[in-house]
């Protein structure tokens, strides 16, 4: 189902909850609401469309990738950014950093392991600070 986006700091500021198997109806909002963003975003948190849940969808080559509960565990060569979110007004300034390494889980909470890098760790950086209530 397509969600409306949330504008609320004082909710999108919230520390996310771990995702589980119970989760799969917010994985399949948060894929559909991307979906329907895909031309104004480049990637989307579960608390950008109601859900306090460690979700987050990216585009990568034409697909949405989702991953559950990422975390990144390391990077390289940072870089000051400024960026959009659907969720705030204007453009913030923010430290991002070229090359990320993080593990996350997919649909079926498989555990992954992948390096990211250019604008695509960009964006998965913006939407795990959204996991951890930070807003840029």
């Amino acid at each position: 189902m397509i969600k409306d986006i949330v504008k609320d700091t004082f909710f999108l500021s919230r520390r996310a909850e771990d995702a589980t198997a119970d989760d799969s109806d917010i994985v399949r909002d948060l894929s559909d609401t991307y979906s329907a963003n895909r031309m104004v975003c480049a990637g989307m948190a579960a608390n950008m469309i109601g859900y306090n849940k460690r979700i987050i969808a990216v585009g990568m080559a034409g697909q949405v990738l989702i991953m559950l509960n990422p975390v990144i565990t390391a990077k390289k060569d940072p870089y000051e950014a400024e960026e959009g979110c659907l969720s705030l007004k204007g453009l913030r300034r923010t430290t991002r950093y070229k090359e990320i390494t993080l593990e996350y889980q997919d649909r079926s909470l498989k555990k992954h392991t992948g390096t990211y890098k250019g604008y695509l760790a960009q964006v998965i950086q913006h939407e795990i600070d959204h996991c951890n209530g930070i807003l840029i």
